[in-house]
């Protein structure tokens, strides 16, 4: 711990029992040791509690001492209108006749508090969203450089975003538009078959992120009406909170980067995760179907890297041993080409770069 905490905190302790213990000296009734006691009591409970709402308030910083700040500000205002309309309700009915003063007070007291709550829970709620209804006021550290990911709907149709999540690489970053969320539950309602179960799986996939402890999913409610196209109002979103977009939709990745947004591919992102194979290196595979080439073979790898083996033809639906040629980069992955490991003479030349997007396709 801090040297210069714990002296600030001793240091308060022993002020706390100070006041008390002369405060409760000066009381003239009763006996001036019991009240020297008693105070010296008070004043170390009350430092003890000083202390308590340090380390309940530890993880607060500045920033969210400036919002709760700001946020009990406008619910004082909200609070005090309440209070104001129910005022001018009295002058103009007979309600104050019927009820009590005191059964007044308190409706008054209970206004004042729920407007002064509401204020400061919707402030603290859309902190990130203040600086749209207050020019100039946006609660931002200076020092960072972490930006949010906003998620279309191509994000939530790929299961893969769980296990991301998961991971605690995305937390504090998650945004979901609400109008996104909206758009899927018009289409689980009222699409076909297929768009329906589409935009179920999407809706239980966000239901599973909100469950993801530490996540720290948010929902933005800003929308754009006059803007129809989905991917749009996402870039939209992102340019108005300084953010990137998360998303699996190749095709809308150039729409965004002319709009000057940063796009996080999950598919590119799934690749580059991929396990590097070096040439010469020995790998056990399933040889699913033929090649484009006589006796050429194909299988498949657990994250989905396609194999393409040498002699492999000849193992249809069985399990062999292989020998790694090479690593090939192309639009949709990598590729892997191999010998069968048992077998020799065989051609250790590498398909034409025409072969390889053919058999990719």
């Amino acid at each position: 711990m801090n040297i210069s905490l714990v002296f600030l905190r001793t240091f308060f302790v022993i002020l706390s029992v100070l006041f008390m213990t002369i405060y409760m000296h000066s009381i003239p009734s009763g006996n001036p040791v019991t009240n020297t006691l008693l105070g010296i009591v008070l004043g170390a409970v009350f430092g003890m509690m000083l202390i308590g709402f340090d380390r309940l308030f530890k993880r607060f910083n500045l920033r969210s001492f400036n919002i709760a700040t700001v946020g009990i500000f406008l619910g004082y205002l909200m609070g005090q209108a309440l209070v104001i309309v129910f005022n001018a309700i009295l002058d103009f009915s007979s309600i104050s006749i019927v009820l009590q003063p005191q059964t007044l007070e308190v409706i008054k007291i209970a206004l004042f508090l729920f407007g002064t709550y509401l204020g400061t829970i919707f402030t603290l709620r859309s902190s990130d969203e203040l600086y749209i209804s207050i020019p100039f006021v946006r609660f931002t550290q200076a020092s960072e450089k972490k930006k949010d990911l906003v998620v279309d709907i191509s994000v939530l149709a790929d299961p893969r975003i769980i296990d991301l999540a998961s991971t605690g690489l995305l937390n504090h970053q998650l945004v979901i538009p609400r109008f996104v969320i909206k758009e899927l539950y018009a289409q689980a309602e009222m699409g076909d078959e297929l768009t329906k179960g589409k935009a179920k799986r999407c809706l239980e996939v966000a239901k599973k992120l909100e469950a993801i402890p530490h996540l720290e999913l948010r929902y933005n409610d800003t929308d754009f009406p006059e803007v129809k196209d989905m991917m749009g109002k996402v870039v939209r979103l992102a340019r108005l909170l300084d953010a990137n977009i998360l998303s699996s939709d190749i095709s809308r990745v150039q729409m965004a980067t002319i709009e000057g947004i940063s796009v996080v591919n999950l598919h590119a992102l799934s690749n580059a995760l991929k396990p590097l194979m070096q040439g010469g290196e020995l790998i056990r595979i399933k040889i699913q179907r033929y090649g484009k080439e006589p006796r050429q073979g194909v299988g498949y790898l657990e994250d989905g890297t396609m194999v393409v083996v040498n002699g492999g033809g000849d193992y249809i639906n069985e399990t062999i041993e292989a020998i790694v040629l090479s690593v090939k980069h192309t639009t949709s992955g990598r590729m892997i080409f191999c010998n069968v490991a048992d077998e020799e003479g065989l051609s250790k030349e590498e398909p034409s770069e025409e072969d390889e997007d053919e058999e990719d396709l």
